[in-house]
């Protein structure tokens, strides 16, 4: 009988606690929270396509001018939408809690 008691008075005490501690809401996370870097990465493409078109147009022979308008146009296009693109990834990124 004793030892019922005991075993009821643990079983109530262990109870009550559990009851009386809230349990703690969801924990605010911390996440890295960025900014659009695709319409940075796009400007780049861009101004690096005209760019390397521009660039490729004047360093082309006389002959070949129009390829080497697309050929710098390529070549910039993509050299800036890398660019732009780290420069975006650099400089745009923050932490928030949610």
């Amino acid at each position: 009988m004793r030892n019922r008691l005991i075993a009821a008075a643990v079983f109530g005490v262990a109870s009550l606690s559990l009851v009386a501690v809230p349990a703690p809401a969801e924990a605010a996370k911390r996440v890295l929270v960025c900014k659009n870097i695709k319409k940075k990465a796009n400007n780049g493409t861009v101004i690096g396509a005209v760019a390397g078109g521009v660039l490729g147009n004047q360093i082309a022979g006389h002959g070949s001018r129009t390829e080497g308008t697309l050929i710098g146009a390529g070549v910039g296009a993509v050299a800036g939408h890398q660019i732009a693109k780290s420069n975006a990834k650099k400089k745009r990124c923050h932490y928030e809690y949610r």
